[in-house]
């Protein structure tokens, strides 16, 4: 006996199933990469502006190097781990060394991110600067002129060498300068971020030589600011002391100036002026990368002050920090006016000096 037709909805209806799932095996094979393990289509990655992965602070996900950036957090955490527990287990005989180990694993992990942040940027043609962040970087300058001190003053300090004493600050302000060389050298101009061009080498010797003297022209209006500004703090809030050793004598107002106005300008304003402030001009504009670049050098400087008590280190950082935002935008102006890291090494170079002849003025007219 011949089989009756099916009824028109039931027919329709198996048709009409048959059809979606030839149409799901279709779209499975037409898109492969967003079917999931049983076919069924998964969202999407989002890009960004340049066609690129949306990247988030904890992913690997759309990192072209994720290894980098795993062992950037996985030793950075630990670094700084093993610093806090050294800290706190100070009178510990192995707390030195655990120091020096989480300082060597910290400094690993930022160079890591730093690194990670370097190659990921590179990608973005819309990135307004393609190199790493300057507060990172300024955390491998740290780090690596920690290690790098301990290196050097060490077996010094065993020869009799006084690290506070003059001799001892120009060789800790030479390795910190060096520091800031291959950090910018290597993290900067290494990867692509920047030339030494763009960073404001580009002067030949007679126009370096005239930004250098317009920028030391800036000196003492500038450093009768800060002075006017310090001494209305003072009423209120302790100062900080003077990171140099006192000079006495003329020779040791010589190394104090070689330190202060030759070593500290040429790594701070390399790395402040030409690497920072060039970097976050891209980002934000003129304006607000002067003001920025201000603060994270008056920053840098607070950073390494010590006291006895909160009080009293907390009131002198505050007065420091204030007194030398002046000096900061002063420097970020002239640097950015001028477009030669030249202005700014003369400002910073004679602001110290003056500081430095003034105060050995009235500290020998006192004896």
């Amino acid at each position: 006996m011949p089989d009756r037709a099916a009824p028109p909805d039931r027919a329709a209806s198996a048709n009409g199933g048959a059809r979606s799932e030839d149409a799901g095996r279709e779209s499975s094979r037409a898109d492969p990469d967003n079917a999931g393990p049983a076919g069924v289509n998964e969202a999407p990655q989002q890009l960004d502006a340049d066609g690129q992965p949306q990247l988030t602070l904890f992913g690997l996900t759309g990192r072209v190097v994720p290894a980098i950036y795993l062992v950037g957090w996985i030793a950075s955490i630990l670094g700084a781990g093993a610093l806090a527990i050294s800290f706190m287990g100070s009178r510990n005989p192995f707390a030195g060394w655990l120091f020096v180990a989480g300082l060597a694993l910290l400094t690993v992990g930022l160079m890591a991110s730093a690194g990670s942040q370097a190659i990921e940027r590179s990608r973005r043609a819309s990135a307004p600067f393609h190199g790493p962040s300057p507060v990172l970087a300024f955390g491998v300058v740290v780090t690596v002129s920690l290690l790098a001190l301990l290196v050097v003053l060490a077996p010094l300090s065993a020869l009799g060498l006084d690290p506070s004493g003059p001799p001892g600050t120009a060789i800790s302000l030479a390795v910190t300068t060096l520091v800031f060389v291959l950090v910018v050298r290597t993290l900067v101009v290494g990867t692509g971020a920047l030339s030494w061009a763009e960073i404001g080498f580009s002067r030949p010797v007679p126009g370096a030589l005239a930004d250098l003297a317009s920028g030391a022209m800036l000196a003492l209006p500038v450093l009768a600011l800060t002075l006017v500004l310090a001494a209305i703090l003072a009423r209120f809030l302790p100062q900080a002391a003077s990171p140099l050793p006192a000079a006495t004598s003329v020779g040791a107002l010589l190394l104090n100036l070689v330190s202060a106005s030759v070593l500290a300008p040429l790594g701070e304003e390399l790395f402040f002026r030409g690497y920072t402030t060039t970097a976050w001009a891209r980002a934000v504009g003129v304006r607000a990368a002067i003001l920025r670049g201000a603060l994270f050098f008056s920053f840098a400087h607070v950073a390494t002050l010590f006291s006895p008590s909160f009080a009293s280190g907390a009131g002198a950082a505050l007065t420091e920090f204030v007194a030398l935002l002046p000096a900061g935008i002063a420097l970020g102006w002239v640097f950015l006016a001028r477009r030669s890291i030249w202005a700014s090494l003369g400002l910073h170079a004679m602001f110290n000096a003056l500081q430095l002849v003034l105060a050995f003025v009235v500290l020998t007219g006192r004896q």
